[in-house]
């Protein structure tokens, strides 16, 4: 029996050693694994802070470049159809012309239709007169946003 008594306490003995070099070593490597654990953190901190900064700035690029294409989508609409009344009066006064044309050809001299010929004319500056200026004002615009977002 004094055998199984010496084996239990040489057990024991080791088992102390063990336990005493666990928790030498845990408190060594705890202080280790928390000091990378808090270093993990702060990068991640670091990266999760230019991750919302790299987002709100492509939202705020988004939005304006939705504004800009809203703006160019009514400035097109805008010209288009000063492009249709173009096209219309110049219709007209060809149409005109060639009645006049007619006419002198023929000898005849018509006042309607000369008058006719220099309303379609004039039609025709006005028309281009607006469509420049509507050119110009969509013009402004996207200057006047351009200074804004540069401001």
């Amino acid at each position: 029996m004094s055998e199984i008594t010496e084996f239990e306490q040489r057990i024991m003995a080791a088992f102390a050693r063990i336990n005493s070099g666990v928790e030498r070593f845990e408190k060594g490597e705890s202080a280790a694994l928390k000091e990378a654990l808090e270093a993990e953190r702060s990068v991640n901190a670091q990266l999760e802070e230019r991750v919302r900064a790299i987002k709100t700035k492509q939202e705020q690029t988004l939005a304006s470049l939705e504004r800009q294409v809203a703006s160019l989508q009514e400035s097109i609409g805008t010209l288009e159809g000063d492009v249709g009344r173009l096209k219309g009066v110049n219709a007209e006064l060809r149409k005109n012309n060639a009645a006049l044309r007619q006419a002198i050809a023929d000898g005849v001299a018509d006042k309607e239709l000369v008058d006719a010929s220099l309303q379609a004319e004039l039609e025709g500056v006005k028309s281009a007169q607006a469509s420049d200026r509507n050119e110009l004002d969509g013009i402004i615009k996207d200057l006047e946003t351009l200074i804004g977002e540069n401001a």
